[in-house]
């Protein structure tokens, strides 16, 4: 006897319940949203966008509980470090994982995780979509890098499952990602379809443990990469291929939420697209789709929905798989509304990057100081958010002068002859994929020996950081700000 099918309005209603748009404005929810919430969708996601500096934690905790009222879930993609939603109109207050990474202090990661949660909690966020649990192995990576606790995979499982437990300790789940592993690559997916070419005993080896530790901890929600390994699946990136099921649900034993990464990223969007890669990924196992990373209208929305209805409806999608998916959904947002209780800031945090940021040489400046700041184009992930040491530094040595130069300004000896009796400072921020901020670096220290190289990444070559460097393991504000008070003799050299 052959499976019954919901009638369409429950089809549909399942439907909505796997979509995750995002929206514009800061205020309130559009009525677009409002009414597909009644309906039945499952979420949203918030970026900076949707965050109004002028009103802070207020405007968004504002902002949630309208969504709230709707019966949405409210997801939010706050890493800490280079990506950071909340805060992106000034830099990070949580050090990057790349820093908690270099302390290697489990509780002490556990702690500032769960001060983030308790911040989420108090803004309204059921779910964040962190921590990143891909290892980064490989130096040319353009879009993992500091967002990576490291290229040890033990050393990354711990931290990932502290960050779990931290976060989670306060009703705000918690999402792995990206899985099976994103570190491995030299392109970033937001662009193109990455490969990762190794062998399953690699993969087993170097890729999976960080997941296999989350799923131990009892993360909420996994979420997929947008990249092919041709040794799982020659064909499909594993957003849209049974390596979901093969080895996320049946290996590491994974019941919680599957979610995708933005279906938006080219990887998708310019290949399979946005609806047909929702039934795709609906059927190799996957509960939510998340399609928020750039301006979702309800046009999109309906015809993802309908596209999965149309597919049950065709055979093409088991009717039993469209509601197992929505049922996990929900099984998470009444996961989400328990009460758990409202504990202070624990300053771990600011703890935390003291102890990362580390010091190599003459750093102090008597006096203000001549800063460079290397700026290229940002990440996709992590967005146009400031960073640097410059302003931090001008807070605590007033008359330093900063300056930011581009791969364009080829040549900085017309700045520094502008200021003979400044010391000067050149931040750099990935040095391992810009060549240009080496030339750069080196062309200032042949007229200045001294030069200070402030480091907002990590695994810059030796010859390029020189004698007298800072190390600050991402470009977070509160990283920054560490870095500013050893240059300027408040802080502690590590």
């Amino acid at each position: 006897m052959p499976p019954t099918i919901p009638h369409a309005g429950e089809l549909r209603r399942q439907a909505l319940t796997t979509l995750f748009p995002g929206f514009e404005g800061t205020a309130a929810p559009p009525p677009w949203v409002l009414r597909l919430g009644a309906e039945g969708l499952g979420g949203v996601v918030l970026f900076g966008r949707n965050v109004d500096p002028a009103r802070g934690d207020r405007g968004v905790g504002e902002l949630t509980a309208a969504l709230h009222d709707a019966g949405l879930l409210v997801a939010i993609d706050e890493e800490g470090g280079d990506v950071t939603r909340l805060d992106a109109a000034r830099g990070s207050s949580l050090p990057g994982n790349a820093a908690l990474g270099t302390v290697d202090d489990p509780a002490l990661t556990e702690q500032v995780a769960a001060e983030l949660g308790a911040r989420l909690k108090s803004c309204g966020i059921d779910l964040n979509l962190a921590p990143v649990a891909d290892v980064d192995t490989h130096a040319g990576n353009p879009v993992i890098g500091v967002r990576s606790f490291g290229s040890d995979p033990d050393l990354v499982a711990r931290h990932v499952a502290a960050f779990v437990r931290g976060q989670q300790r306060h009703g705000v789940g918690a999402t792995a990602k990206h899985f099976p592993g994103h570190g491995g690559t030299s392109e970033d997916s937001h662009l193109t379809v990455p490969v990762l070419g190794t062998g399953i005993d690699d993969i087993r080896r170097t890729d999976l443990p960080p997941f296999r530790s989350a799923v131990k901890a009892d993360v909420k929600v996994v979420m997929t990469a947008h990249v092919r390994i041709p040794v799982l699946d020659p064909e499909l990136p594993a957003t849209l291929s049974p390596v979901v099921t093969g080895i996320l649900r049946d290996e590491l034993g994974f019941d919680g939420v599957v979610m995708t990464d933005g279906l938006d990223m080219h990887a998708i969007s310019r290949t399979s697209g946005h609806v047909e890669a929702g039934v795709l990924a609906l059927a190799a196992g996957v509960d939510a789709l998340c399609v928020g990373g750039d301006t979702t209208g309800p046009e999109l929305v309906e015809k993802m929905a309908q596209a999965l209805v149309d597919a049950v409806l065709s055979g093409r999608l088991p009717a039993a798989r469209l509601a197992e998916a929505a049922s996990r959904v929900n099984q998470l947002r009444a996961w989400s509304r328990q009460l758990v209780p409202q504990v202070p800031a624990s300053g771990a945090a600011a703890h935390a990057a003291r102890r990362a940021v580390i010091s190599r040489g003459d750093v102090l400046l008597t006096r203000p100081a001549l800063v460079i700041e290397l700026h290229d184009e940002p990440s996709l992930a992590a967005g146009d958010v400031p960073w640097g040491v410059g302003a931090p530094l001008t807070a605590r040595l007033p008359g330093t002068v900063v300056v930011q130069m581009s791969a364009n300004d080829a040549d900085p000896a017309t700045v520094i002859a502008q200021h003979p009796e400044a010391r000067v400072v050149v931040c750099v921020r990935g040095v391992r994929r810009r060549p240009w901020q080496a030339r750069l670096v080196a062309a200032v220290r042949r007229s200045r020996p001294d030069v200070i190289v402030v480091d907002h990444d990590s695994g810059t070559p030796g010859e390029v950081l020189g004698t007298h460097h800072v190390v600050a393991y991402g470009a977070a504000r509160v990283t920054a700000e560490a870095a500013a008070d050893i240059l300027s003799g408040r802080g502690q050299a590590g």
